[in-house]
């Protein structure tokens, strides 16, 4: 019965080995796709998106300042104005 035991230990070992190396193999071959995808993306000009979304916050963030300058620049003039007319 021990050698049983023994074969059936061996074999469990052996069953989680492979499927470490499934897993292994299946990971590298995932990013290797990503990779490629990315490298096809970027011949093309075209961004992931992650970078356009990183890209639209910046241009709101743009568009807030810019508006919150104008509205800044609107009351100087108008006290400008009121000074003029003193």
């Amino acid at each position: 019965m021990q050698t049983s035991n023994r074969l059936l230990d061996d074999l469990m070992q052996l069953a989680t080995n492979a499927m470490g190396v499934a897993q292994g193999a299946r990971d590298e071959a995932q990013n290797a796709a990503q990779a490629l995808f990315d490298r096809w993306l970027a011949d093309r000009g075209l961004v992931t998106r992650e970078e356009f979304d990183a890209v639209q916050e910046m241009a709101r963030l743009a568009r807030d300042d810019n508006a919150a300058l104008t509205a800044r620049i609107a009351a100087l003039e108008a006290r400008l104005d009121d000074h003029k007319g003193d």
